[in-house]
């Protein structure tokens, strides 16, 4: 072997050394892994504004996300399973309360989670200690100092005002304004455009006005309808601080020695059968009212004839509205408790209407005969321009005393209010009215349930005017009667009534009178299932005030 083979040998063998000592580390390495790197967190949900619908995370799920009805404030939300947080920071819902605020996930199924809703309000405290509420549905109530309910007023607008009993005596709508008995009688008046009324008892029955000028002044012709029947009285208007006021024009005048007669008294007393014994209205009345037992003064004979036709008419009324609310279908007369009738009360005991009370309503006939007798004689006055003040008669110091011919509900200190009902008896102990055109009468004879006796309440000027329109038409009617019964069932003889037609005091009839009635009723029976409606809310936080 030569020096150059023996070489290349023996490099051939160190390199074949080298290779077998290195290929084990060379495949150890290539069998090991490097480490797996850090698990990373699963990435938020995105926090997107949610209404509590079902929703589902990743690997687990959330079985029931129920909330009643639309009303929460809770600001925060956390789901909370293992290596898993959900965290939604805007889930705003007005007016919601969440009773449960934990939402607890165990294992990998998250429990049921239930949400109670109260319907939550909004609530401002009033200068006078009282508190005004607004429900979810848009109705608000207003509340007194002590709690008691004192309005509510609709979604629509429609506001029903409530008695200390918590009963609704007056609702006002669009024009329209219904006033409620404590006896269950209903009024409802509508302005219309022309600054004519429309005044409904409920059953086709009431009266529309509308205005017309005459001789330079105004006139207002109202049209009277009940039982299909229609018939019309003519007012003259004048002006008192830029407002017109319209007096009643007798259709007919007297002479003056029948006037003369009707004033003084009569030779004798006399007793006088009335024919009310049977009469439904004259039971239901019975502890309020009852007739003289002799008449010495044609005035107190006719102060009882026009008491007996204002209860007489209420009663009707009364009737009506019943009959009304049942071809409705309408509670509202059984919810208020308006509408068990109370027992006929006997007639033989003391009654609230005294002799002191009727004495008062006789001077005013006899007022009232003198005023008309004068009149008589200058049947057209000349006019007055709207700049000339002229009181009228609700406000002449010499006439005081006004039978109540409809319902009314003067406001009470408090912020109820109370009823007045036809028959009640008002004396006024004021002559400026207020800004809101009232002035304070003092209540010398109610009913039960009206506004007390002895009570000092605000009535408006207009209001007290058509008592005196109404006292003065029945006192005709009276001595239309008078006229007709002399000399007989012991009525004296007088001189002949020698009656004669006031020109000023003939109008025609208003043809549709029946049928804006009966759109009026209708109107009236929607707007007070509305404002029925909106009573029977629970006021939340509590009290005050009835439901009606």
């Amino acid at each position: 072997m030569n020096l150059r083979h023996a070489s290349k040998t023996i490099g051939h063998g160190l390199l074949v050394l080298l290779l077998s000592m290195m290929l084990p580390l060379f495949v150890s390495a290539q069998n090991k892994k490097p480490p797996a790197p850090a698990p990373k967190a699963p990435a938020p949900h995105p926090s997107t504004p949610h209404a509590n619908t079902a929703h589902t995370n990743t690997a687990h799920t959330n079985t029931t996300h129920t909330n009643t009805t639309h009303t929460n404030t809770n600001t925060t939300h956390t789901n909370t399973n293992a290596a898993h947080t959900n965290t939604n920071t805007a889930h705003t819902n007005t007016a919601h309360t969440n009773t449960n605020a934990a939402h607890t996930n165990t294992g990998r199924t998250t429990t049921t989670r239930t949400t109670t809703t109260t319907h939550t309000t909004t609530t401002t405290r009033t200068a006078s200690g009282g508190r005004s509420v607004t429900h979810a549905d848009g109705s608000t109530h207003s509340f007194n100092s002590h709690g008691a309910r004192t309005s509510v007023t609709t979604r629509s607008g429609a506001s029903g005002h409530f008695n200390s009993s918590g009963h609704v005596t007056s609702i006002h709508a669009h024009g329209m304004t219904i006033n409620h008995g404590a006896h269950g009688e209903r009024r409802f008046e509508t302005r219309g455009r022309d600054g004519g009324r429309l005044v409904g008892y409920g059953h086709g029955r009431g009266y529309a006005e509308h205005g017309y000028m005459r001789g330079g002044r105004p006139y207002m012709r109202r049209t009277y309808f009940y039982g299909g029947r229609r018939y019309a009285y003519a007012y003259r208007g004048a002006y008192w601080h830029g407002v017109a006021y319209y007096g009643y024009v007798p259709p007919y005048y007297y002479g003056p020695r029948f006037y003369g007669w009707a004033y003084n008294p009569w030779a004798a007393p006399i007793a006088w059968g009335w024919g009310w014994g049977g009469a439904p209205w004259y039971g239901y009345y019975g502890a309020y009212f009852a007739p003289a037992p002799v008449y010495a003064t044609p005035s107190l004979w006719l102060a009882d004839y026009l008491i007996a036709a204002n209860l007489q008419a209420a009663y009707e009324a009364r009737a009506a509205a019943d009959a009304s609310a049942a071809a409705a279908a309408s509670a509202q007369a059984q919810d208020s408790g308006q509408s068990d009738q109370p027992a006929a009360a006997a007639n033989n005991g003391p009654v609230t209407l005294t002799p002191e009370v009727k004495q008062a309503i006789a001077d005013e006939v006899k007022a009232q005969i003198a005023a008309e007798q004068a009149e008589a004689a200058n049947p057209n006055p000349p006019a007055a321009s709207p700049s000339t003040d002229q009181v009228p008669a609700a406000l002449d110091p010499a006439h005081r005393t006004f039978v109540v011919s409809a319902v009314i509900n003067p406001e009470m200190p408090d912020g109820t209010e109370c009823s007045l009902t036809p028959g009640d008896v008002l004396t006024r102990i004021q002559d400026t009215p207020d800004a809101n055109q009232n002035v304070t009468v003092l209540v010398s004879s109610s009913q039960k349930g009206d506004c007390a006796s002895g009570a000092q309440v605000p009535v408006a000027v207009q209001d007290l005017q058509d008592m005196q329109n109404d006292f003065r038409a029945k006192i005709d009617d009276g001595l239309s009667q008078m006229a007709a019964n002399q000399g007989k069932n012991g009525m004296p003889a007088g001189p002949a009534a020698d009656k004669k037609a006031s020109p000023d005091g003939q109008v025609q009839a208003d043809l549709t009178v029946g049928d804006d009635l009966k759109a009026q009723q209708q109107n009236a029976d929607q707007t007070e299932q509305d404002v029925k409606q909106a009573a029977s809310s629970t006021s939340s936080g509590g009290g005050g005030g009835g439901n009606d």
